[in-house]
């Protein structure tokens, strides 16, 4: 709670230091002073600053998050209708990190020192390295412009939105729960390009410290008996020496989809995606400040919640952590 309070304290301070005038941004540059200070009255923009962050939390904690200047909506409304793109990219680039980081830590560390291991070392580098946008407009112009092998930006063909009902906002849910293979199909050409882009991202820190992890496992001396005892290499890899760091692998994990899930901007930009992260990106092009504090303070929330369920489970499955 602590944490959230801080969370809520820092966007309002931004949102009041910030050179982007809200009451502007809703009556326009040429409206006249009279207009103009009503509507500053009506916003609550000409209380104290103590009283103005007040009505700001009490705002908050009844789910008010005022409306977008951007779509004359509630703000609230807009992150609902949004948050669900983002939570499927963030999701399946997490489940192509941890399927393919993991593995490769684990081989890196079981071969140290020979050419697989400075190979994944190399592709971990890179996935640090190289710059996001980069990577997806190489992507796009690789895989949808050249080869045809995927769809192009977008969550799903414009001929084709609106067919599906909205139940959950996920796509692929959706499209499952309504029987449509042919929409189904569509939606995974749509989404494997941008979330392996984020999952490239996250296998690379997974990888690492999957392999920071393994390397001081081996070297236990129970790691060593059990070889001693003649058991064969990959029962003393996978449950002998893998087995331990399950539980550290838990937070690493957790940190990296809370990575994916406020870093997806760019991606989400890049690729059309219409999630949270677009939606930040043209809320801030529109200096809409309503949508952007309410964006950054759902990302936010996120993080810690997140970093809170890890915190959780880390203490059920290890009672060490008790």
């Amino acid at each position: 709670m602590v944490t959230f309070l801080g969370l809520i304290a820092i966007t309002f301070f931004i949102g009041r230091v910030v050179p982007i005038d809200p009451v502007l941004a809703v009556v326009g540059d040429r409206a006249p002073p009279e207009v103009y200070a009503k509507a500053k009255q009506e916003m609550g923009l000409d209380d104290s600053l103590p009283v103005q962050f007040f009505n700001y939390v009490i705002d908050i904690f009844h789910g008010e998050l005022g409306t977008s200047v951007s779509t004359l909506r509630p703000v609230v409304d807009d992150l609902i209708r949004v948050f669900p793109a983002t939570l499927e990219l963030s999701t399946l680039g997490i489940i192509i990190g941890v399927l393919v980081g993991v593995p490769m830590g684990v081989i890196a560390a079981s071969k140290q020192g020979s050419w697989l291991d400075q190979i994944i070392r190399v592709v971990s580098l890179l996935g640090y390295s190289v710059p996001a946008f980069w990577l997806g407009l190489v992507g796009l112009s690789l895989f949808y412009a050249q080869l045809s092998w995927v769809a192009g930006p977008g969550r799903i063909d414009i001929y084709l939105d609106g067919i599906i009902p909205t139940v959950t906002g996920l796509m692929l849910v959706d499209t499952l729960i309504a029987g449509d293979w042919d929409i189904f199909k569509n939606a995974i050409s749509h989404l494997i390009l941008p979330a392996s882009v984020l999952g490239f991202y996250s296998l690379a820190y997974i990888a690492r410290m999957t392999r920071s992890f393994m390397l001081d496992q081996l070297n236990q001396e129970f790691v060593i008996t059990a070889r001693v005892k003649g058991l064969p290499e990959y029962i003393v890899i996978w449950r002998h020496a893998f087995k331990p760091i399950a539980v550290q692998l838990i937070t690493v994990i957790g940190l990296s989809y809370a990575g994916l899930l406020e870093g997806s901007v760019m991606i989400e930009t890049i690729f059309s995606w219409p999630g949270i992260g677009n939606y930040l990106t043209t809320a801030l092009f529109n200096a809409d400040m309503n949508a952007v504090l309410g964006a950054t303070l759902v990302i936010g929330a996120v993080f810690i919640g997140i970093n809170k369920l890890t915190d959780i489970l880390y203490r059920i499955l290890d009672p060490r952590a008790r």
